[in-house]
């Protein structure tokens, strides 16, 4: 294979971490689609370097990703991975244009994510057994993640020092190590009050998690994954058949406030979208909620 495909998927490697700041587990996305793109070429006999494909080449290489039975939503995210690459190659100089641009994706139904109303997760909530400190601890994180509206990766790495009590916001560090804002209300906070002040602080903290919100039963930083499972866990006990993960937490978190009546800007700003697209989906959500609202109650609905 030419060798220019590892010196510019290097050099692709080194942008998206220096100067898109991505986390690994994106940039190592990116890396695989253009893996993908490689290996299809070495399949195809295909002897060039990614400089010189075509658009009927990376077409050709879109119909194989149908043809090996991707998913119509795999297939947008590998194509937009390409796109994201020969956008690279034009700003590094290294094309005059991308041959990417006009690569259409498969149309994907946009899927509505699962949502819990209010008293799903109060339901959820009430299965912690708060007779043990670790209890007090998942009180706490349930009732910040949904109150804040929280990825799960921004909750576990949620530090001391960007608790702000008495101004009712948080400082969080969200995607691209980028910052935001976000205000916390008062039963959160309640609950985060009585766990940092009453039980965190009675625990052998590792060195390395000294200002990490939320510990596990070593003292160490909680891992994304024992999140996960405590919320199936309580979802379980809790009789909720709905397929649901940490994530679900934050739709219901945007849901709630769209629901309400919140600013979709304001939403953006919270969840910390980039795109106010990505935001817009909760008003299909909330379109959904009006019209089962209106076939529930209104009179000349039968």
């Amino acid at each position: 294979m030419n060798s220019d495909w590892a010196e510019i998927s290097e050099s692709f490697a080194r942008y998206l971490l220096l100067e898109r700041s991505l986390s690994g587990n994106s940039i190592e996305a990116y890396n695989n689609d253009v893996r993908k793109l490689q290996e299809w070429a070495a399949l195809k006999n295909i002897h060039k370097s990614p400089l010189e494909f075509d658009i009927n080449l990376l077409q050709d290489f879109s119909a194989y990703l149908a043809d090996m039975g991707f998913s119509a939503m795999s297939q947008a995210r590998i194509i937009s991975g390409i796109r994201g690459f020969y956008k690279f190659l034009v700003m590094d100089n290294r094309l005059a244009e991308s041959p990417a641009d006009f690569l259409e994706p498969p149309k994907t139904g946009r899927k509505l994510p699962v949502v819990l109303s209010a008293d799903e997760i109060d339901e959820m909530i009430l299965q912690i057994d708060r007779s043990n400190p670790s209890g007090e601890r998942d009180v706490a994180m349930m009732e910040t993640l949904y109150s804040c509206g929280l990825r799960v990766s921004e909750l576990v790495g949620l530090q001391i020092t960007d608790v702000h009590f008495d101004e009712q916001y948080l400082r969080v560090i969200g995607k691209g190590n980028k910052e935001r804002l976000v205000p916390i209300g008062n039963r959160a906070l309640k609950h985060l009050k009585i766990y940092t002040r009453e039980v965190r602080i009675h625990q052998n903290v590792q060195q390395n998690s000294r200002n990490i919100v939320f510990l596990n039963v070593r003292g160490g930083k909680l891992s994304r994954q024992s999140v996960f499972l405590l919320i199936k866990k309580l979802a379980l006990n809790a009789g909720i058949k709905k397929v649901i993960s940490p994530h679900t937490f934050r739709h219901s978190f945007a849901t709630h406030l769209v629901e309400a009546g919140a600013d979709l800007r304001a939403v953006q700003e919270m969840l910390g979208h980039e795109s106010i697209t990505t935001t817009e989906i909760y008003t299909h959500l909330d379109r959904n909620y009006l019209a089962e609202t209106i076939l529930k109650f209104h009179p000349r609905s039968s």
